[in-house]
């Protein structure tokens, strides 16, 4: 009697589970399942193949510093398998680890018995001691890239405001372009260019955004490599132009290439060479002139690099968007009124010797390093996953700078031909729906392709399948 009133209960469940609607092509029925082992990121299972034949994951896994005491805790497992799921899924918040907790497939390819919730996520991070937990990610972040590094490469730094609105330690008020007055966070970051991976991130409060703040990392991150992977370049923009910058990679001898903000003793500078002899190309419209100079404050003189092209109009002072003035002198022939040209000024400081067309094409390759900061900001959970201490702020940075560097890497041997930023390498590479199965002790997941281009996302997956 039991059975058949257990059975008569589970009927009525699917009965009402299931309901009637109204659509533009008749009516359909709904039905809703809790229980079926079905994800929405069924791809997936290629990159965790990736992560397990690497040894990736099973080495931040063993060397992660988290311990319980309880029977009842979750496995270490569970708390960084959910961390890499909701970093993957684009989450910014841990709030939105909620979206994923019903993912019938991924979990389990990863060693895990569930989803933990959004709370359980923050306490197991924050008993993670400070000093241990980010010397594990910086370990594991300098492991994702030392393979790579044999080549020649440039270092490019660059600081991330991060704008808050809550009573986060560490929040406030600073340099902040797009929120003025408004508390916030800066991320010092340290990327590898060309191949947009970051080697390092520091997490400061709102007033410790220049490069005295950001100097300890890069120094940490220099002074950890070997002479032979050393970078052949550190490159910045007008933040980093600073004396004690400058002076420690000299003492170093690390090759630098600095922009310098156009400061009054610049802008003398750019008077004496202005009608000077002696421009040459530097590529792209621009024409350059070398120099010395010794700012205040500077120990001693450098060598500068003027560049300059022209203006259309009468322009003579125009914006930068990072509200950088820049600088434009004004030829005219006032009697004849016209002949008048406007030039664009931008002062480039180094300690190499390379030729004026090659430095000037160098910081112009900076953009695409902008463009990778950029990525990280508006389709990571860059500067997200915050919390009131400082101290899971700079845990989730590093996490999320790994996960990408991974993901990087992935989409790359996936796609060598060229590299895809998330917002099309995940939906191509990770979206579809898959559904479990298993039959006969054999586990096999179908995939259903969402994407116009699924037929060449499996060939790029296969690709990446061991022989």
């Amino acid at each position: 009697m039991g059975e058949a009133k257990l059975k008569l209960a589970k009927r009525e469940e699917m009965l009402l589970s299931c309901a009637g609607v109204q659509t533009m092509a008749g009516r359909v029925q709904v039905r809703w399942e809790s229980e079926s082992a079905a994800t929405p990121m069924g791809q997936l299972a290629y990159f965790i193949e990736f992560l397990n034949l690497t040894g990736l994951w099973s080495r931040w896994l063993e060397s992660a510093p988290l311990s319980y005491a309880s029977p009842n805790a979750p496995s270490k497992a569970e708390v960084l398998g959910t961390w890499l799921l909701s970093v993957l899924s684009g989450h910014r918040r841990y709030a939105h680890v909620t979206g994923i907790r019903c993912d019938g497939v991924n979990p389990g390819l990863l060693g895990m018995d569930k989803v933990i919730s959004e709370d359980a996520l923050r306490n197991a991070l924050k008993r993670i001691p400070q000093g241990p937990g980010c010397a594990w990610l910086d370990g594991h972040l300098s492991d994702s890239v030392s393979a790579l590094l044999n080549a020649a490469w440039i270092l490019d730094i660059d600081t991330t405001i991060k704008p808050l609105y809550g009573h986060q330690e560490g929040a406030l008020i600073g340099y902040n372009p797009k929120k003025p007055g408004r508390p916030s966070h800066a991320y010092h970051t340290y990327l590898m260019a060309g191949l947009r991976l970051v080697l390092g991130v520091e997490v400061c409060a709102g007033n410790e955004h220049t490069a005295k703040h950001a100097q300890p990392g890069l120094l940490k991150v220099l002074d950890e490599l070997p002479a032979e992977n050393k970078p052949k370049l550190v490159r910045g923009d007008n933040a980093f132009g600073c004396d004690a910058m400058m002076t420690a990679l000299e003492q170093r001898g690390q090759p630098y290439l600095f922009k310098l903000k156009l400061s009054k003793n610049v802008k003398r500078h750019i008077v004496s060479v202005f009608r000077q002899s002696g421009w040459t190309d530097a590529g792209q419209g621009w024409e350059g002139k070398d120099g010395a100079l010794a700012l205040k404050g500077w120990e001693k003189n450098r060598r500068v690099v003027v560049l300059r092209r022209p203006l259309t109009g009468e322009i003579a002072v125009a914006g930068e968007a990072d509200g950088q003035q820049l600088l434009a002198f004004v030829e005219a022939d006032r009697k004849a009124g016209k002949g008048i040209t406007g030039y664009e000024y931008a002062v480039l400081v180094t300690n190499t010797d390379y030729e004026i067309v090659s430095l000037g094409q160098l910081y112009r390759d900076r953009a695409d390093a902008e463009n990778a900061f950029d990525e990280l900001k508006n389709q990571w959970g860059w500067g997200g996953f915050t919390t009131h201490d400082l101290h899971r702020c700079q845990l989730a940075a590093r996490a999320v700078a790994l996960i990408y560097n991974w993901w990087s890497l992935f989409v790359r041997l996936a796609n060598p031909e060229a590299r895809r930023e998330a917002i099309t390498s995940r939906p191509w590479l990770m979206s579809s729906v898959g559904r479990r199965t298993e039959h006969a002790g054999q586990t096999t997941i179908t995939l259903t392709g969402l994407h116009a281009h699924f037929e060449k996302a499996r060939a790029a997956l296969i690709r990446t399948l061991t022989p």
